[in-house]
């Protein structure tokens, strides 16, 4: 046994020391050529990192193309081709929405109809259709909301004809089951009874029932009461006087041949009759403003208070539209505005504030807010009407915000074409709102045309300071009187449905 335990360890030596033989050649083969190298090599050059480096040219923007045509039907086609990706997308988008079809009382019944078309058709059950769904590997969503609906999906292109099938069947035979509408509705009464627990709702529907009445379309809220007056032949007659082809647009982009395509969705709503007429955009008349006013809301105990401070703003159609987009980027519309570096990242009293303009068919309204510290309810209110006069003058625009704001909003186009469903909205959109079929080619000219003069001058015309709704959820008991105490405006308390508790009581 003594001999083969020595000839054994004999070997391991032999190859230890001859692993490291090779190891050191190695090592040594592989230093080498570095001194070497490093003695053929410049020395570096020394970097100044407090210089920033120069920005390069900013890159083309390479709008895609698309063909536009209509169906036998009256619909209009658009197909944009996008071969990057075995990838196809199709959305179906109505023009006009709850506020052209819904009858006065049944608020919430077009988003009901949505909801339903999935729940089976006169050839599937709702499970079958989630099952063939499943199968194809997509999903077809549908949803109408004020003043658009739409229905699509996103596919692999080899299975755009099953899929372009499926969505047709649930488009045009839904057959609305009473248990489904039984469920939906009682499941909307629950997050109803929820979304009176949660300020941002409480906020979002009081500002805009103050702003707009019960007698426009936009002030217009879902209430359990006009949810449980939905009835399923009100469902019925919706989805009939709805989903017509003369006001539906079909964008299909992606992995496909324009002329493939047309064949392949003929084929596929051909029971789909002609029908159907453009939808009206006439709204009533915006109510008078009340004077720059408070309407506090009381939420017990609340830790955050929620802004939302505005007024009516101009439609989408506006000329003004993309001064408006430059003024409010440095107001409120990113993360380093205005807004936010003072309220936000300066003092720390929210997570995020900002502001917007809802640009719609009719006034949409410009709203600035955000969550507030309970404490600093006041303080944050002296802020936003510091922020709101500085934009009119008391903080004149600097030529550096203007041309951050612009670069910035040029600089993000690229990403309206990055996919196949980005894609098909921004397209879509030209026909919604009617733009020119060249707004994305001359948008950043047209940005780039904005001048500080301008914003001045949108910044006067379309804020009113003193016919500002502010809009306060909060713990009364503890902001009431400190709100007060800035004068800013009278204070008039609501409760969660917008509704007057008391007479004006002023400061």
């Amino acid at each position: 046994m003594t001999p083969t335990v020595t000839t054994t360890t004999t070997a391991r030596a032999r190859a230890t020391r001859a692993t490291r033989a090779v190891l050191g050649l190695a090592l040594a083969a592989s230093v080498a050529p570095a001194a070497v190298g490093a003695q053929a090599r410049p020395a570096p050059r020394a970097v100044d990192r407090t210089v920033p480096p120069p920005v390069g040219a900013t890159p083309a923007l390479r709008v895609p193309a698309w063909t536009t045509s209509t169906l036998s039907n009256g619909a209009r086609l658009v197909v944009a081709p996008k071969r990057d990706l075995p990838l196809v997308n199709v959305t179906v988008t109505f023009d006009g929405g709850a506020y052209q079809f819904e009858p006065a009382g049944k608020t919430g019944l077009a988003s009901l109809v949505g909801q339903l078309l999935p729940e089976g058709t006169t050839t599937k059950t709702g499970e079958q259709l989630s099952e063939a769904q499943q199968l194809l590997g997509t999903t077809i969503t549908a949803g109408i909301g004020g003043e658009s609906g739409r229905i699509g999906f996103e596919a692999l292109a080899d299975k755009l004809a099953p899929a372009l099938a499926l969505m047709a069947d649930m488009m045009l035979h839904p057959t609305f089951p009473a248990d489904a509408l039984e469920r939906l509705r009682a499941r909307t009464l629950v997050q109803l009874v929820q979304a009176k627990d949660q300020p941002t709702a409480i906020a979002s529907n009081v500002f805009a029932r103050t702003l707009y009445g019960d007698a426009h379309p936009y002030g217009r809220v879902v209430t359990d009461t006009s949810v449980k007056a939905i009835t399923r032949d009100d469902v019925v007659a919706f989805h009939r006087a709805y989903f017509q082809p003369a006001r539906a647009t079909i964008t299909v982009t992606g992995d496909v041949d324009p002329a493939a395509v047309r064949a392949e969705v003929e084929r596929a709503l051909a029971a789909w009759p002609a029908g159907g007429t453009a939808a009206s955009f006439a709204y009533p008349a915006v109510p008078a403003g009340q004077g720059r006013t408070i309407y506090l809301v009381d939420k017990p105990k609340a830790a955050q208070s929620s802004f939302a401070i505005g007024m009516p703003g101009p439609a989408r159609d506006t000329p003004d539209y993309f001064a408006l987009q430059v003024m409010n980027r440095i107001l409120g519309g990113h993360i380093q505005s205005r807004l936010s570096n003072n309220i936000r990242e300066t003092k720390g009293w929210s997570y995020g504030v900002g502001s917007s303009y809802a640009f719609g068919k009719g006034p949409g309204a410009f709203r600035a807010g955000g969550e507030i510290v309970t404490a600093k309810t006041d303080s944050a209110l002296l802020e936003f009407m510091k922020e709101l006069r500085g934009v009119q003058g008391g903080r004149p625009f600097t030529e550096a915000e203007l041309t951050e704001a612009k670069e910035a909003l040029v600089q993000r186009l690229p990403q309206n074409f990055a996919s196949v469903a980005a894609l098909a909205t921004s397209i879509t959109t030209l026909y919604t709102f009617g733009l020119p079929m060249d707004y994305y080619q001359s948008y950043a000219a047209r940005i780039g045309a904005v001048t500080q003069a301008d914003l001045d001058r949108v910044a006067r015309r379309y804020l009113d300071l003193d016919q500002l709704a502010i809009v306060i959820v909060g713990d009364r008991a503890t902001i009431e009187g400190p709100l007060a105490a800035t004068g800013i405006a009278p204070i008039v308390v609501l409760d969660a449905d917008g509704r007057r508790v008391r007479p004006v009581v002023t400061p």
